[in-house]
């Protein structure tokens, strides 16, 4: 008796009609499975999905930057509202002294906010703004201190140090290298043959 013949005209594809057997899949693999749909082929199309799902996801619950800017702060000019953003993002808080003056709620931060924007409307440059809030509040209101004489040892002195503790190590590796062995004397030299002798 001959074996059944396929009643289609074409063999069936890989994963239609009856239930594949399960692969020795890793259980991530495994697990995966069960949330994809059933589809034709190895699953390819559907794991697609599955990972811009997930892309997607981590997208919408990643942390972004809170901005503090009130609307009444807003400038009409889109130009000078953007200098000023960046102007702000480059100012410390003075109470949470973590966070910039764009990012955070605190009294002081909003005054410096509508300082910063009231100097830009009276036509004050980048610099001249920076320069005016620093001689109010110090160098400590910049988030990036900039380079000068008094910050010059805080950038220098790592530089400075491994120098200095390059030179230490090199002279008295050479101290060492250069210390003379001390030679024995002829009782210790007699001594030392008697022991390595075994007496």
């Amino acid at each position: 008796m001959s074996a059944p013949r396929n009643p289609s005209p074409t063999p069936p594809r890989k994963g239609e009609g009856l239930l594949r057997r399960m692969q020795p899949w890793t259980k991530a693999q495994a697990a995966s499975a069960r949330f994809l749909p059933p589809c034709g082929g190895d699953g390819r199309q559907a794991r697609g999905g599955l990972w811009a799902a997930l892309f997607t996801l981590a997208l919408l619950f990643a942390p972004l930057p809170a901005h503090a800017v009130n609307p009444d702060e807003v400038l009409s000019d889109p130009v000078l509202e953007q200098r000023a953003r960046t102007l702000s993002a480059e100012l410390r808080c003075m109470v949470c002294q973590n966070q910039s003056i764009d990012d955070s709620n605190a009294e002081l931060a909003r005054d410096l906010r509508v300082v910063v924007r009231e100097r830009l409307v009276d036509g004050d440059s980048d610099a001249q703004v920076l320069d005016y809030v620093v001689s109010r509040y110090g160098e400590f209101v910049l988030l990036k201190p900039r380079l000068s004489v008094r910050t010059l040892a805080l950038w220098g002195a790592p530089f400075v140090l491994v120098v200095i503790g390059l030179i230490v190590a090199v002279v008295s590796a050479r101290r060492r290298a250069a210390r003379p062995t001390a030679k024995l004397s002829a009782e210790e030299e007699a001594r030392l043959g008697r022991l390595l002798d075994g007496e």
